[in-house]
Parts: structure tokens; sequence; C-alpha cells
């Protein structure tokens, strides 16, 4: 066994001259633990909300989506298109077209996005997990087409999940001036009307702007034959996606762009994982002062040691040998804390999981969960034990090499 850990160990277990030393280096090591315990947690908590955003973008956003890098639409008859969608990966394949309009319910207007979509957009999302209301997801009949609206939008033009007057759409025409005389004529309208349900994704900019409509619906009011904004996938359940993200961006090319799911919502995520970067620097910057307890311990017991080292000078131990005890000493405090942290941090996110401890304002159904959500990512666990491990290491370096010189 390495000779200056052996030394540590006892020095670490044993019993000291004078007990203030016992319970300072248990206090270190309760610190060391508890900023670990600290990592852990907050860590899984943002993981716990990312996947939880995740699901509920997974209701309306598709697998993966194939847009053009430059524009607004391309033809969805390019014959690279229809390959991507022969592909044997691929389940489900659908056209989808997007463009902002101006809608009226009686008196009140509001700005929108039109999002057109096929009949089989709901073999595409689990859009029915997020629908509300009496009736179902219907985008036509043979008289009407319907339109599924936000929740939020809903309360803005006051017309209730299942309105009864129609709901009148307006887009500019292309290529055409503004009548100044005529405003009105510089316009296409036409009318939705309810199929009894909403959806509602819990996020404000779906929430208070899409309304779901037919995508032929969409085309006549654009004055478009086949153009698409995005061909939206769904893959077979045992399909690479990763892997068939790529091979598509291979057969488009750079004029395209393939998305999947959490690239579609970049900006939200970016700013998830920007929040949880910061809390992990806070957390180091606690890390590195609960490090100073196992300085304090370290000097008081490098004091305390005095004799033992002069016994082992006597013996032929040289200064670096002498060191590297006590640097062993601080490494310990450092691992036993970081494990203890790291095993109390997983306990409790289980019980978190399990029982929902802390609730998010006192429950009642007033958030999208009750309680804080909690993923554990064994990426984040090693990440935690590595840095404290690194910060405890390090901190714990030029202290006891000075104080081992001026103290001994």
């Amino acid at each position: 066994m390495n000779f200056p850990f052996y030394i540590a160990k006892r020095y670490l277990f044993s019993k000291k001259k004078h007990n203030a030393i016992n319970i300072i280096s248990g206090i270190s090591g309760c610190g060391v633990a508890l900023a670990t315990l600290a990592m852990v947690c907050t860590l899984s908590v943002f993981n716990g909300f990312q996947d939880m955003v995740a699901s509920l973008f997974t209701a309306f956003d598709p697998q993966l989506k194939v847009s053009v890098s430059e524009g607004k639409v391309f033809d969805a008859q390019d014959p690279r298109v229809a390959a991507v969608c022969a592909l044997p990966e691929v389940e489900v394949c659908t056209q989808t077209l997007e463009e902002n309009a101006m809608v009226q319910y009686k008196d009140r207007q509001a700005m929108v996005v039109l999002k057109g979509v096929e009949d089989n957009f709901e073999q595409l999302t689990a859009i029915d997990s997020i629908l509300y209301g009496g009736g179902k997801f219907q985008l036509h009949d043979a008289v009407v087409n319907y339109g599924v609206m936000g929740v939020d939008l809903v309360s803005t033009l006051g017309c209730g999940i299942a309105f009864v007057d129609p709901l009148r759409v307006y887009l500019p025409k292309r290529n055409a001036r503004v009548n100044m005389a005529n405003p009105a004529a510089s316009f296409n309208r036409d009318f939705l009307y309810s199929p009894g349900v909403v959806f509602a994704v819990n996020q404000q900019d779906y929430d208070a702007k899409y309304i779901l409509v037919p995508l032929a619906f969409l085309r006549q009011l654009l004055d478009y034959t086949h153009e698409v904004s995005a061909i939206e996938l769904k893959l077979k359940p045992d399909a690479n996606a990763s892997a068939v993200q790529t091979h598509i961006q291979q057969m488009l090319g750079d004029g395209f762009v393939v998305q999947n799911r959490y690239e579609q919502q970049a900006d939200v995520f970016r700013i998830m994982e920007i929040e949880k970067l910061i809390s992990y620097l806070f957390l180091v910057f606690i890390l590195t002062i609960a490090c100073f307890n196992v300085i304090g311990s370290l000097s008081m017991l490098i004091l305390d040691k005095k004799d033992d080292v002069q016994t082992l000078r006597s013996l032929g131990a040289n200064d670096k040998l002498i060191s590297r005890i006590f640097l062993f000493e601080g490494r310990l405090i450092s691992l036993f804390g970081a494990l203890a942290g790291i095993v109390l941090g997983l306990a409790l996110c289980f019980l978190q999981q399990r029982f929902g401890l802390i609730s998010l304002g006192g429950g009642g159904g007033t958030f999208v969960v009750d309680s804080y959500p909690v993923s554990v990512h064994a990426w984040d666990v090693v990440l935690v034990f590595v840095t404290v491990l690194a910060v405890g290491f390090l901190s714990v370096w030029y202290p006891v090499r000075y104080l081992s010189k001026r103290l001994l």
C-alpha cells in the first residue's frame, strides 16, 4: 500500500488529541457532501423540466421536420421530397403550410399563425393527448372547414370552445397592391368553424397564436397549388432518428434543413441549458467555499501531528512525503464527501420522483405538474463527482504545501 495514503487513512479515522479536530473534520466532510447533494438535485431538476417541456412539444412538433434553408415555401412535388417520404424508416409523412393571418370573431380580432395540415396529422403526432372539449379532432367535412385553436387564443377571441358563429380569416392577396379606395378587396377571406375541441401545449407561442386548418383551405387562401412550408415525418419505432436525419440531409442537400424536435425548439432548450450552466457554476462556487472547511481541518491536523511528523523525519521521511500525507488526507475528505453527497442526492431524487415531496406553488393544479419534476442523467452524476474531486483536490494542494513548510 502507498505509505502516505496509509498514514492519511489512519489520521482520517483515528481519534485526535483534541476532540475539536474530529468535529471540524466531520463538519468539513458534511459541507462537501451537502454541496454535492445540491449539485445532483439541482441538475436533476433542470433535466426534469427539460424532459417535461420536450414531452409537451412532442404532442405538437414532428419527430423530423424538413424545410428550406432560404425562403418560406417549396414545391412538395420535388422528386427528392418524394424519395424522402418513400424511405423504409419513415412511418408517416405529411405536408404542412404555415402563414400569418388575421382572424375575427364578432367584434374581436387577433393576429394568428395558420398551420395547414393533412388529414393524417393525427397519426404524425400525439395531438389527441392535448385536446380538450366535447368534440374530436376534425379538419373538414363535406360542407365546411374546421379550425382547431389554442386554448389561449380562444380566450383572446372570446369565442368559447364550440363557437357557433363562423371565424373570419383574412389573408392578403399575393402579388396584389393594396387598394386604398377599398382595402377589403386586397384580402382573400374565408370562414372556419369549430370541431368542438381546442389544444393546450402549455406554451404561449402555440396556445395563443396557432390554429390548425386543412392544408387545402390555406392553399386556396394563399393562391398556392403544391407549395408547402415543411414536410413533417414520423419514423418507425426501431429507426435510428439521428442516422435517418443525417441520411435525409445528404439526400436533400444544402438547400434544405432537417431538424429534430430539439432543434425545432432550439431557443427554448438553449435558454434552459444556459440556466442549468449558470446554476452549475454557482454551485461550484459554493463547493469551493465548502472546501475552505477542509483546509481549516487540515491546518489543525498538521498542528496536532507535529510529534508524529518529527518521528517520521527521524525515520528518513522528507518534506515531499510529509506533504503528500496531508494532501491525501484532504483528498480523502473530498472523496468521502462526494460519495456521500451523490448517494444522498440520488436518494432524494428518487423520493421526489416517487412521492413528489416538494410541490410547485402548493399544488392545486395551478401548474402543468404538481411537484418539481426530476430526471437523473448518468452523465450529470459523473460530472458532479469529477467536479467535486477536482475542486477538492485543487483547493488543498497549495495550502497543504504552504502549511507543511510553515507549521512543521
